[in-house]
């Protein structure tokens, strides 16, 4: 198996409702020609419930990407009232609520 830096590319497609997927990696051959990945097609099956080979399988650093990716079109986790962006915009709103609050007090004549 091949382990290659992938370049991924998501865009919302379709007026929003969908989710384009692209990827290509380097040929690893020297030749400067990349690979890119063809539609997926799927096949019938004989068991629903059997373990079948995963048709595609990303290293840690080329998932990041992909997710990043998919953040990047507006996706975002189900539950992910936790997540570090999520976190991370609430912080930044607090912070602008916090100056608003102190130049209101100091507008008052309020030591702050």
């Amino acid at each position: 198996m091949m382990k290659a830096d992938m370049t991924i590319y998501a865009e919302k497609t379709d007026f929003g409702r969908d989710v384009s997927i692209s990827m290509a990696m380097s040929s690893g051959d020297g030749s400067g020609k990349e690979l890119v990945a063809n539609p997926i097609t799927f096949s019938e099956g004989d068991d629903c419930c059997a373990s079948y080979e995963p048709c595609l399988r990303l290293s840690i650093k080329n998932a990041q990407k992909l997710m990043d990716q998919l953040w990047s079109c507006g996706l975002r986790p189900t539950e992910g009232s936790g997540s570090a962006g999520s976190l991370a915009a609430t912080e930044r709103h607090l912070k602008d609520m916090q100056n608003i609050a102190k130049g209101l007090l100091k507008k008052e004549g309020v030591e702050v």
